[in-house]
């Protein structure tokens, strides 16, 4: 039996090490025969912190990826790495030198400057609490306060999706398409606010209904997880987005950041006709 290959990936910043986690993520998932273990040093922002990072680098190898815009740390961190043999790599090095490049301008070093309180930060503040409110069916007085409205039966990730959302600045209600209870009053009438159904197969709801069972469906499990009363659930959902022109979205294959990430480009896109995604 082949045993999985490990190693051991450092990850040092001077903030909080959220961009170098997902930089990892994306490469990581590219080398499935192998595990990464990972060790993340955020907050390095001193010789002492760095020396520190420096002894469990030398105890456990490996790469090494970094965010330090404190050049004196990033020198040193380097130069130890070079005489540990171990590769070290600046992650955004590259991506500045183009924009410096483009823009005939050196960049301004900022330590964490991701996560100023800046305008975009409290707006993303107030979509999650907008979002928060009005899940599971609890629209607005207003629909135009939202910015966009998922509609789906149960089981097409739509909260999670709406809460992802939010993270980027969107308010986001979620509505549930139940067999036998009419849309609220408020979908029916126009909306600025962008509507967007979200399906899944009926053997990928089934599955995720099996495993989540919730409460208001135990008096009808069988019904609830039965595959052709599910498909007859879908059929309605497309029915009710060709009446009032929603786009839909499929997500039996994709993850939570590629449906909102299909949702956003609908947003960004009014005049996109609709189509399924």
């Amino acid at each position: 039996m082949d045993i999985q290959r490990t190693f051991h990936l450092h990850m040092i910043s001077d903030a909080t090490g959220e961009t170098l986690v997902t930089i990892a993520k994306a490469v990581r998932v590219q080398y499935a025969q192998v595990r990464a273990i990972e060790h993340l040093h955020p907050l390095v922002r001193s010789r002492c912190e760095l020396e520190r990072v420096l002894k469990d680098v030398e105890a456990a190898p490996g790469i090494v990826l970094y965010t330090l815009f404190n050049r004196e740390l990033a020198n040193h961190l380097e130069e130890a790495c070079k005489r540990l043999n171990l590769p070290c790599v600046a992650a955004l090095k590259p991506i500045l030198q183009v924009f410096e490049s483009y823009l005939g301008t050196k960049a301004t070093p900022t330590v964490g400057g991701q996560h100023v309180l800046d305008a975009a930060y409290f707006r993303r503040i107030e979509a999650l609490h907008f979002t928060m409110l009005h899940d599971d069916g609890h629209l607005p007085e207003n629909l135009n306060d939202a910015d966009i409205v998922l509609v789906g039966i149960s089981r097409t990730s739509k909260t999670p999706t709406s809460i992802y959302l939010a993270n980027r600045g969107y308010k986001t209600a979620n509505v549930p398409l139940v067999p036998g209870m009419s849309l609220p009053a408020p979908l029916e009438a126009p909306t600025n606010a962008l509507v967007v159904a979200l399906v899944a197969s009926p053997e990928r709801i089934a599955q995720v209904r099996q495993n989540r069972i919730i409460e208001h469906a135990q008096n009808h499990l069988e019904e609830y997880v039965d595959r052709d009363a599910i498909a007859a659930e879908i059929a309605q959902t497309r029915q009710l987005c060709a009446r009032h022109g929603w786009p839909i979205i499929d997500v039996t294959r994709r993850s939570i950041e590629e449906t909102a990430a299909a949702i956003i480009r609908l947003y960004d896109d009014r005049e996109a006709p609709a189509l399924e995604a």
